[in-house]
């Protein structure tokens, strides 16, 4: 049986560098015996998911999970908003952040990262019939994107093609809908969730899965809780030793899995 209680945490967004506080005080840094408070955005498959029955799932519960045992602490997901997960964080409001978050630079200002996990190549969905072929079409013609609000999507098109008209939304689905309905050209996020969308929309779409850049996935805590990043990176290495990160993959992506290998484009565990 699962020991995870679920929280729906929806906030509303605040500034990306918001100071810390809240309920952190009093809570050692690796918990003392209290829940292990997880945060992550429910929707985003295969990794974080809700079951018919409204339960989370997907890889990054089942990291969740394992995190928990291994830090001997019951766990307690809190379902938070995209935009506001940073700002959760650094109030106290959640521990550590799994929720398929691109260490970036940015980020790094603000928070702490654990060693990666994941390598993913943020590349695009486009139109069946676009003549689009890469990133650098989308600078050199009069083109529209759109993108995922707060994404590394988004943090791309907006520093490298300026001139890129963009449209903001903050659900995925939606940005995949503009393309399907010929309303935004491209659609700029991470090489599994492209896939996975064109596998639902190939009369529509088509996949560019060349990276635009390569990107690594990272749980995220606060940099004051330096004893807890040492025990995440010894829960890492541990649950890659022992094929957990193979086992979540074929349960969750064998289809894409096999075919990211006939198309020789690498896959993401690492």
């Amino acid at each position: 049986m699962r020991t995870w209680f679920l929280t729906v945490f929806f906030l509303i967004p605040l500034p990306f560098f918001a100071g810390c506080g809240g309920d952190q005080a009093g809570r050692g840094e690796l918990g003392d015996g209290k829940p292990l408070i997880v945060g992550m955005s429910l929707t985003y498959p295969p990794f974080e998911i809700r079951t018919n029955q409204n339960e989370p799932d997907g890889i990054s519960v089942h990291m969740a999970e394992g995190l928990a045992e291994y830090l001997g602490r019951p766990l307690e997901i809190r379902d938070v908003e995209w935009n506001g997960i940073i700002p959760a964080l650094q109030s106290g409001k959640i521990d550590v952040i799994i929720s398929s978050m691109t260490r970036t630079e940015e980020r790094e200002k603000a928070i702490a990262f654990s060693d990666g996990y994941v390598t993913n190549g943020l590349c695009m969905l486009v139109a069946k019939d676009s003549a689009i072929q890469s990133a650098g079409d989308l600078e050199a013609g009069d083109y529209k994107a759109a993108v995922r609000i707060g994404t590394t999507g988004h943090q791309w098109a907006r520093k490298e093609a300026p001139s890129l008209e963009l449209i903001l939304l903050d659900d995925t689905a939606a940005c995949v809908l503009e393309v399907v309905q010929g309303k935004a050209d491209a659609f700029i996020f991470d090489q599994i969730s492209v896939y996975e969308n064109w596998q639902k929309n190939p009369k529509t779409t088509r996949p560019i899965l060349n990276p635009i850049r390569e990107e690594t996935w990272a749980i995220g805590m606060r940099k004051e809780d330096k004893a807890l990043k040492i025990k995440v990176n010894e829960f890492l290495a541990d649950f890659r030793t022992r094929g957990r990160f193979e086992e979540l993959s074929d349960q969750y992506m064998s289809d894409a899995k096999a075919a990211f290998e006939e198309m020789g484009v690498p896959f993401i565990f690492h």
